[in-house]
């Protein structure tokens, strides 16, 4: 059994090093957790005794087969519940994170997979991410971020990096969605930042902005 600890490890070594399989270092899952690097160190090597990480000194960490498992089904429960809060509750995408969080570890497996039959079998939750199927996969979007987008090209808002409920309420403040159509109207070297359009609206988004933003061409 993968106790709720665990769990939270595993998905902070998925994020962090491209679903498991890039080598982490315990510092940077220190960070990413808030934890002390020598409780890290302490956590990893369970997980390794569990055979669900990889674990070896100054290299860093990777995930196992199983442990890859393990993380994404953590994610895949944490991304059904974030679009069921907002379809079927009515929580905005602003405050469904924490919420997901908690919900995460709840064990049973027939629970997560009716609610994906009950939501439709989703492949994206609200703001864009993937979402695991049962075995642990998912299709990435065909995105690029919209720093990388030449002036005078448009695409359509199809994630965002930074979830957090302050990023997110900016978004909701300027009128920024998923699914908006934006065009990319010029970028200035000063301080990086970018002019863009949608259908409702012309703006100056500042650099810190854009590079959470991700569009499909």
């Amino acid at each position: 059994m993968v106790t709720l600890s665990e769990e939270n490890y595993l998905k902070a070594i998925y994020h962090l090093g491209k679903q498991g399989s890039v080598a982490v270092s315990t510092n940077a899952i220190a960070e990413k957790i808030e934890s002390k690097a020598s409780s890290v160190t302490d956590m990893i090597k369970k997980l390794a005794e569990k055979d669900l990480a990889n674990y070896v000194k100054y290299q860093g960490v990777t995930l196992t087969e199983s442990g890859r498992l393990a993380a994404a089904l953590v994610v895949r429960k944490h991304r059904l519940w974030e679009v069921f809060l907002v379809e079927k509750l009515n929580f905005t995408w602003d405050e469904v994170h924490d919420v997901a969080e908690q919900l995460e570890h709840i064990k049973s497996l027939k629970l997560v997979n009716e609610l994906d039959a009950l939501l439709g079998f989703p492949t994206h939750d609200p703001h864009g991410d993937p979402i695991p199927d049962k075995e642990g996969n998912y299709t990435l979007i065909k995105s690029v971020n919209i720093l990388e987008v030449e002036p005078g090209n448009e695409g359509v808002l199809a994630q965002v990096k930074d979830s957090s409920d302050v990023f997110l309420r900016y978004l909701d403040k300027n009128n920024l969605a998923l699914g908006d159509k934006i065009k990319v109207l010029d970028f200035e070297p000063f301080d990086n930042s970018l002019t863009i359009e949608t259908s409702s609206q012309k703006m100056i988004i500042s650099n810190d902005v854009a590079k959470n933003l991700y569009i499909s061409l």
